[in-house]
């Protein structure tokens, strides 16, 4: 029963909180990328390519983290099987 809380809650959480990491992960980067670019414009050619393959770099794991929430939710039971382990 404790593995199938466990599960749980990783399930409904782990997806949220990967997107909400991404999200602060990617503004900063921008943020700093747009510092960057106000403080040397002659760099600002070198500054994007670096920010795009960082914010790809950041998608990707979130993509991963969507992946691995579709394969523990397969793993979750039915609704009626966890009520009969309860009764």
């Amino acid at each position: 029963m404790t593995y199938l809380a466990a599960l749980v809650i990783v399930v409904g959480l782990g997806v949220p909180i990967a997107v909400l990491s991404a999200a602060l992960g990617q503004a900063r980067a921008a943020a700093s990328a747009l510092e960057g670019m106000a403080r040397q414009p002659e760099a600002i050619g070198k500054i994007q390519t670096a920010l795009i393959i960082s914010l790809a770099f950041i998608e990707s794991l979130v993509i991963y983290a969507l992946v691995m929430f579709f394969l523990l939710l397969g793993k979750l039971p039915e609704t009626a099987e966890i009520l009969k382990l309860i009764r």
